[in-house]
C-alpha cells in the first residue's frame, strides 16, 4: 500500500512539473512575441501590396507610441466603418477600443499609400490628419493565451472604403497568420495547438462574417 502511495505520489510531482513547464514554456513565449519591435521584418515580401489598383505599404507600430495624429486617424476610421454597426452601443464601445487603442501590448500593421498614389478626398483627409503617407486604415492584435493555447487575437482589422474589395483584407490576414505561426518553434515539444489566429466578430456584420468563415476558412469557437 505505502509503495503504491509514493507512486502515485511522485506521478502527481511529474504531472504537476509538466504543467508548469508547459505554462512556462507559454508564457516565455508570449513575451518573446511581444517584445519584437518590428513583426514586419521577417516578412519582407509582405511589407507591400500592389494589386487591382491599389499600392501600399506597410509599417508596424505600437499601442503606447502612437502620435496624437496617428489616436485621431484610428478613432475617426473606427468610427466610421463601426457606429452603425453598433447602433446606440456605439459611444460606450467607442470608450472601449480607445483604452484598448493605447495599450503597451496592442501591436498594429499600418497601411500607407505610396506617395505616387491617386489620392480620393477621403484618404487625402486621413492624410492631413495622421501625417506622412496617407494612410488606406490598420490592423490592431495582440499575443495572448487562450486556453492554454498561444494565439494571435486580431482587435481590429479596418480599411479605407478606397482599399476594400481589392484583397488586401485577406493579404493581412495571411501575413497575421505567418506571425502567429512564428510562436511555434517554442512549443513544439509540448504538443500545442500553436499558431492559431482568434478574433470577434458581430454576427450581425454580415459582410465580415462571410470575409472570415467563407473566404478565409475561419470557424466559430465558443468559450
Amino acid at each position: 500500500m505505502e509503495s503504491k502511495r509514493a507512486q502515485n505520489s511522485k506521478e502527481k510531482k511529474i504531472r504537476r512539473k509538466e504543467v508548469l513547464e508547459k505554462k512556462k514554456a507559454i508564457d516565455d513565449t508570449i513575451k518573446k512575441a511581444a517584445a519584437v519591435k518590428d513583426h514586419l521584418a521577417s516578412f519582407p515580401p509582405f511589407c507591400q501590396y500592389n494589386r487591382n489598383g491599389l499600392s501600399v505599404y506597410l509599417e508596424s507600430g505600437s499601442g503606447d507610441q502612437l502620435s496624437s495624429l496617428i489616436k485621431k486617424y484610428i478613432q475617426n476610421l473606427l468610427k466610421a466603418n463601426m457606429e452603425g454597426m453598433y447602433g446606440s452601443e456605439w459611444p460606450m464601445e467607442e470608450k472601449v477600443k480607445r483604452r484598448e487603442m493605447i495599450a503597451p501590448e496592442a501591436r498594429y500593421i499600418f497601411v500607407r499609400e505610396f506617395p505616387n498614389s491617386t489620392p480620393d478626398e477621403k484618404s487625402l483627409k486621413a492624410d492631413e490628419k495622421a501625417g506622412g503617407d496617407r494612410l488606406a486604415g490598420f490592423v490592431h492584435y495582440r499575443f495572448i493565451v487562450e486556453e492554454d493555447v498561444p494565439v494571435v487575437y486580431v482587435y481590429e482589422l479596418q480599411l479605407e472604403s478606397c482599399a476594400q474589395g481589392k484583397g488586401l483584407g485577406k493579404f493581412l490576414m495571411q501575413l497575421i497568420e505567418l506571425i502567429a505561426r512564428k510562436l511555434q518553434p517554442h512549443l513544439v515539444s509540448f504538443g500545442n495547438q500553436v499558431g492559431a489566429v482568434m478574433l470577434t466578430v458581430q454576427k450581425t456584420n454580415v459582410a465580415a462574417m462571410n470575409f472570415y468563415m467563407n473566404k478565409l476558412r475561419f470557424y466559430t469557437y465558443v468559450t
